[in-house]
C-alpha cells in the first residue's frame, strides 16, 4: 500500500479520516495524498478552464493551498511523506481522476455517520465514490485514537464474482493481522439452511490464504440490520463490503445496501468494488 488518498474539506470529520490514514501510512510506510476540490458554478468553471483568472477563485485557491500547507504540519503527520493539491473540479470526478493519475491504493474519507456524508460529500457524490471507485474506500465516522482492524466483519453471499475484490480484502486483513468474521446474513426473503450456507462459505474460502477467520451465519429481518447487528454483537473494529459499481450490489447486496451501511453504521466501513 504505497499511496493513500484523503479528500478533505477541512471539516473535523475529514480530519478524523486523515488521522486514521496517518496511522495506516506509518504502519505500511505509505505516502499520504491530500486533495481539496472546489466545485465552482458552471459559468465560473468554464471561465477558469478557458484561462480566465477570476480574482475570487484565485484568492480562494491561494487560501486553500495555505490551509493545506498548515494541515501538512500537523504533529500526527510527523515522519510521513505528505503531498497536497487543490483542484477546481466536481467532487466525484476529481477524486476519480486524481486517484487514477496517482495510482492510489486506498481512499480514506470522513462521514457524519447516520446523517450521511456532509460537507464535501453530498447526495449523489457519496453513491458515486462508494459504488464506482475501483480503489478500496475506507469511511471513518468518528475520531479514532488507535485504528484497528483486528476484529474485521465481512458480510457477503460468497458468490464467485466477489473472488477478485475478496483477495484485496484478504490482503488488507492480513496486513493488520485481522481475524476475519465472514458472515452470511439469512433473511426471510433470502433464506438458506445452515448446511447449504456452510457449504457455500467453505467452498469459497478454500481458494484463499487467510491468516485468521471464522465462518458465521446470522438471521435478521433484512440484510442491513443483519450486518449492523452482527457487527455490534462481535464488537467489530471494521465492516467490509463488496460493491457492484453503478448497477448496485450483486445478488446478496441489492439496491442501496452499501450506502445504507456506510451512512448508518457507527463503525468504520471499507468497500471493495466487484
Amino acid at each position: 500500500m504505497k499511496r493513500i488518498l484523503v479528500p478533505t474539506d477541512f471539516s473535523e470529520h475529514a480530519e478524523y479520516a486523515l488521522k486514521v490514514a496517518a496511522q495506516i501510512a506509518k504502519k505500511n510506510n505509505s505516502e499520504i495524498l491530500l486533495l481539496n476540490l472546489l466545485d465552482l458554478p458552471t459559468h465560473m468553471s468554464d471561465a477558469v478552464s478557458s484561462g480566465v483568472n477570476i480574482p475570487e477563485v484565485m484568492l480562494f485557491l491561494r487560501k486553500t493551498n495555505e490551509r493545506l500547507d498548515d494541515l501538512k504540519e500537523e504533529s500526527y503527520l510527523d515522519g510521513l511523506t505528505v503531498s497536497a493539491e487543490a483542484r477546481i473540479e466536481k467532487a466525484f470526478e476529481g477524486i476519480y481522476t486524481y486517484s487514477k493519475e496517482h495510482s492510489v491504493d486506498l481512499i480514506v474519507m470522513g462521514s457524519h455517520g447516520s446523517s450521511g456524508f456532509q460537507e464535501m460529500f453530498i447526495g449523489s457524490n457519496t453513491e458515486k465514490v462508494v459504488r464506482a471507485s475501483d480503489i478500496p474506500v475506507l469511511v471513518i465516522k468518528n475520531e479514532i485514537n488507535e485504528f484497528k482492524a483486528e476484529n474485521f466483519v465481512f458480510a457477503s453471499d460468497f458468490s464467485g464474482e466477489i473472488k477478485k475484490p475478496f483477495q484485496k480484502l484478504v490482503d488488507f486483513a492480513n496486513l493488520f493481522n485481522a481475524n476475519l468474521n465472514l458472515v452470511m446474513i439469512n433473511t426471510p426473503n433470502s433464506f438458506k439452511t445452515t448446511i447449504t450456507a456452510e457449504r457455500i462459505m467453505n467452498d469459497f474460502v478454500k481458494n484463499f490464504s487467510i491468516n485468521n477467520y471464522s465462518l458465521n451465519i446470522y438471521n435478521d429481518a433484512n440484510i442491513e440490520k443483519g450486518i449492523i447487528n452482527y457487527s455490534n454483537s462481535v464488537d467489530a473494529d471494521l465492516i467490509g463490503m463488496c460493491t457492484h459499481g453503478r448497477t448496485g450490489l450483486a445478488h446478496f447486496f441489492n439496491g442501496s445496501i452499501s450506502e445504507d451501511i456506510v451512512n448508518h453504521a457507527i463503525r468504520p466501513v471499507i468497500t471493495f468494488k466487484i
